[in-house]
């Protein structure tokens, strides 16, 4: 799968840029990075194969890498809360894998409503876990290039709505301060309340996409 094989060289430009602050451009660099990097891993633990000469995304030990442990840490955690919720995407929405403007809007317009009432960190892992979810569900059904799609999609979300709440907050490394010195009890608060607000934007989205399909 072409959109999951990187080069050294442009991850190692993606991961210099931690040491300054960061651009639009950059950001949205950095999120298709990480998201590449967390379908790969869903990929995996679906045990979906693809040939041998696709990888991962990130160069080991830089700071982008280090991002994506935390950023792939705390999904684990939200996807344990409930496993079912980021499953089956497509089916839960009840759409076609078969169309990338109906994969495109459906994408978007979840990730619209999930961060309807705000922005957190908690929600922004639930975007990645959709992203995955949605990811798995193309690869098993035969249509790997919609990883490429979401990828762009999940680009061009954050680009429009979350750049300038990334840049307030100094970049992605931000995300690190939820599992340093964090209560583990209140770190799960917080995802339980994004994996529940999750459950409720589905229902949404189901009857927004309703007359198209």
């Amino acid at each position: 799968m072409e959109v999951l094989r990187r080069s050294s060289v442009f991850a190692a430009e993606v991961m210099e840029v931690f040491d300054r602050s960061p651009t639009d451009k950059e950001l949205v660099s950095q999120a298709k990075a990480l998201c590449r990097d967390y379908i790969h891993s869903r990929l995996i633990r679906a045990g979906v194969s693809w040939s041998k000469g696709e990888s991962g995304t990130l160069v080991p030990g830089g700071k982008l890498a280090e991002v994506s442990t935390i950023l792939l840490r705390l999904g684990d955690e939200l996807e344990y809360i409930r496993p079912n919720v980021y499953r089956n995407i497509a089916r839960q929405l009840n759409i076609s894998l078969h169309s990338e403007t109906v994969v495109t809007d459906a994408f978007l317009a979840v990730a619209a409503q999930i961060f309807t009432a705000g922005i957190t960190w908690g929600k922004v892992v639930s975007l990645y876990a959709v992203a995955a979810g949605l990811a798995v569900d193309c690869v098993r059904h035969a249509q790997p290039a919609m990883v490429h799609t979401i990828v762009d999609c999940l680009g061009e979300f954050v680009r429009k709505s979350l750049v300038t709440w990334l840049k307030r907050r100094g970049g992605w490394a931000d995300i690190t301060k939820c599992v340093v010195n964090t209560d583990p009890s209140l770190r799960s608060h917080w995802l339980v309340a994004a994996v529940c607000s999750f459950g409720h934007f589905l229902k949404a989205i189901f009857f927004v996409l309703l007359p198209e399909r």
